[in-house]
């Protein structure tokens, strides 16, 4: 049956159909039922649900979720339909029993993700299947070709393309903008294609934003790298592996980032950006996504998947019990990374991590001697070398005029006592961060004016919070209240 949109900006929290109670009885479709939507070449599945007084029988009303999965045009009509459950439901049903799944039975999974035929809830069952009953390293291997075959990819001259990927969970740690300009400065190529935030404050997609466009098509990166060595782009824009997006939008719903799926993400995105030479970095610690000890055998994880893929890769373990820089949030961490590229009053610790991970891609792509890469890195950041060449980039990605001031709502949390800092927690600064806003808002966030083992006087302080909102603002601030976010003794 075709029926007319009518748009209502009305936000489900997932995909939802809404129709006439006339129009389901004629469709026989009851509450609950599985719908497709269709629209040309575009296609979503929703949940059916009745209203009476919204929606005339020839109209359709469209949660925000359906809108966000298909794009459908609101001026054309679109055809609805009962759907039935995909086959791949009963894989994910087998996941969650914890059975493995064969090639052909992960394939299917994917492909109905990537063809929208799963409902948010069934991409959420298979995500916590995943991460309650984990996965084999074949299924890792068959869940990393599937993302990676059922997208868009990326083909270059030269062999010689290097990449970089940190796992996250570290509120601050902007390191790519800032290695990715040292490296491309030093002639490597690398297409480094970023996500969005999971579990943090803000990814380095969320980040870049602020100062450029980052929602390329293919053909503008291929046109940005060209022209510059490098680009700093969301993958979800170029169509690169587009089931890992849904997974991770999934995902930072559930606050979940399971293994398997962190390993098949990553090393799906560097096969689909065409990438060969890649770097991981693994931060670990008390409040990183991993110990030190589950570091060590996820290194071991990714150099098999790796091998698995013929890629080059090396993978270094960097400790992490606190944020790194001084900014938490979008705005916040890019001003962080332009205080480093600028070299005006730059966070040392994010800028000593950022040319580590710089000496190991210099290193590792011949561009150095072994044990050399770190002079060459440093000469290239302190020479202002390298800010020419982010500042090339934001160019010929797109600069947008950019706004660096910070949330209209601010509160300064002071030391109660005097001693040092002997933690600050940061899961909960990346919580508190996201309460304040982040990543959405990209102007809110925590400014973190002093660190770990330093020593601070009664009634300094100790963070900024920023918000959009007061209400926001006041919420982060019984958060903090209430939990151990810094100790001091």
């Amino acid at each position: 049956m075709r029926l007319k949109i009518k748009k209502l900006k009305l936000e489900a929290g997932r995909p939802i159909v809404f129709l006439h109670e006339k129009t389901a009885q004629k469709l026989n479709i009851h509450i609950g039922d599985r719908i497709a939507i269709t629209q040309k070449n575009l296609r979503a599945i929703a949940i059916f649900d009745i209203v009476k007084s919204l929606v005339s029988e020839k109209e359709v009303v469209l949660s925000q979720e359906v809108f966000e999965y298909a794009k459908f045009n609101s001026k054309k009509e679109v055809h609805i339909n009962l759907a039935l459950s995909p086959e791949s439901t009963t894989y994910i049903i087998k996941k969650l029993n914890g059975k493995s799944l064969s090639r052909e039975e992960i394939f299917a999974v994917v492909g109905d993700i990537v063809d929208n035929s799963l409902t948010e809830a069934e991409i959420a069952y298979f995500v916590a299947g995943v991460y309650e009953k984990g996965m084999s390293f074949k299924e890792i291997c068959f869940l990393t070709e599937a993302i990676y075959k059922t997208g868009s990819k990326l083909f270059w001259d030269k062999k010689e393309i290097a990449d970089k990927h940190s796992i996250g969970g570290i509120a601050g740690n902007r390191t790519t903008p800032i290695v990715v300009s040292i490296c491309a400065a030093a002639g490597i190529t690398m297409p480094k294609t970023s996500s969005r935030a999971i579990t943090s404050a803000a990814g380095t997609a969320d980040a870049m934003e602020v100062l450029a466009k980052v929602d390329l098509s293919l053909n503008d990166l291929k046109r940005v790298v060209k022209k510059t060595n490098a680009c700093l782009t969301w993958g979800g824009s170029l169509g690169l592996a587009p089931a890992d997006d849904k997974l991770i939008r999934v995902e930072r719903l559930l606050n979940l980032d399971p293994e398997p799926q962190l390993l098949a993400s990553i090393i799906s995105k560097k096969l689909a950006a065409g990438s060969k030479y890649i770097l991981i970095d693994i931060p670990y610690g008390p409040q990183a996504k991993v110990s030190k000890e589950k570091a060590r055998k996820l290194k071991l994880k990714f150099l098999k998947i790796a091998k698995n893929f013929k890629l080059h890769m090396h993978v270094v373990l960097t400790p992490a019990d606190q944020p790194i820089g001084n900014g938490i949030g979008p705005v916040l961490e890019i001003k962080d990374v332009l205080r480093v590229l600028q070299q005006n009053n730059s966070p040392k610790d994010l800028e000593n991590k950022s040319i580590f991970l710089a000496a190991k891609i210099l290193e590792m792509m011949g561009k150095s001697k072994p044990g050399k890469g770190e002079f060459i890195a440093r000469s290239i950041l302190e020479t202002g070398v390298a800010y020419d060449k982010f500042k090339e980039i934001i160019d010929a990605q797109g600069k947008i005029k950019a706004d660096l001031g910070l949330a209209k709502h601010s509160y300064e949390i002071k030391a109660k006592k005097s001693g040092k800092i002997t933690l600050i927690d940061n899961k909960l600064i990346n919580y508190i961060s996201r309460v304040l806003g982040c990543p959405e808002d990209k102007k809110a966030g925590i400014y973190i004016h002093h660190h770990k083992n330093e020593e601070i006087t009664e009634g300094q302080k100790l963070l900024t919070l920023y918000a959009e909102s007061s209400k926001k603002l006041k919420e982060a601030i019984h958060f903090f209240n209430e939990s151990k976010v810094i100790e001091i003794n």
